[in-house]
């Protein structure tokens, strides 16, 4: 386990997307909110951009989907180029096949809990993941405050994968600033999603050192 920073440009300049990823260039992924307008009631951006985002970006793309029937659409953003692709439990039929069709593609798969969403039902699908996001903030909208009380799901998480063996990293996405994301490594998180507490710096990389350094204990993921 190692610490992953990657910054949300749900907290970006829409309309300079290629400079927003510049500035952070010195994270370790960029993370991409894609919401349908469905699944959470926001709209960003859809498949069209991410295949341009990955064309420009210095950094390997970490995509959230947070839409509905992600059995027809996830696979298409690995195809497109995102390194990382995520999609939420909650709306998919069988996440065993998502997996597979993600992984084809070459891209690592991750799968999402909204905070009211308990594990439990998806442990045993484990092996097919290679990361658990789980969500301290609703999903839908930045800028929101940390759930600390999604830690002991970040516990279980964690535990979880210690008792498989498995190399799974787990993911916090909401309020992660540099007053919350000790507690969240303190609790097994390694990667850390942080929107606002980047974009809203007047420095950025600063910000993101500076993350880093809060969490400087832990090694660094390769």
């Amino acid at each position: 386990m190692g610490i992953v920073i990657s910054p949300s440009i749900l907290a970006a300049d829409f309309a300079n997307l290629e400079r927003e990823l510049d500035r952070i260039a010195d994270a370790d992924y960029a993370h991409i909110d894609v919401m349908d307008g469905h699944f959470v009631p926001n709209l960003t951006i859809g498949l069209p951009v991410v295949a341009r985002l990955a064309q420009v970006s210095p950094l390997p793309l970490d995509v959230h989907l947070m839409i509905d029937d992600p059995d027809r659409w996830a696979p298409a953003y690995a195809e497109v180029g995102a390194n990382l692709v995520t999609f939420h439990a909650e709306a998919a039929s069988d996440p065993s096949q998502i997996s597979r069709d993600i992984r084809r593609h070459g891209a690592r798969v991750g799968l999402a809990v909204r905070p009211g969403t308990p594990l439990d039902p998806y442990l045993h699908l484990l092996p097919v993941f290679d990361l658990i996001l789980v969500m301290t903030v609703e999903p839908g909208f930045g800028g929101q405050s940390f759930m600390p009380e999604m830690m002991h799901k970040v516990r279980q998480a964690r535990a979880a994968i210690s008792a498989s063996g498995l190399d799974i990293w787990v993911q916090v996405d909401g309020g992660i600033s540099r007053s919350t994301i000790e507690q969240a490594a303190d609790a097994g998180a390694n990667v850390f999603v942080a929107g606002s507490a980047v974009y809203a710096a007047e420095d950025a990389a600063a910000e993101i050192a500076a993350l880093r350094q809060s969490v400087d204990r832990y090694p660094r993921a390769h």
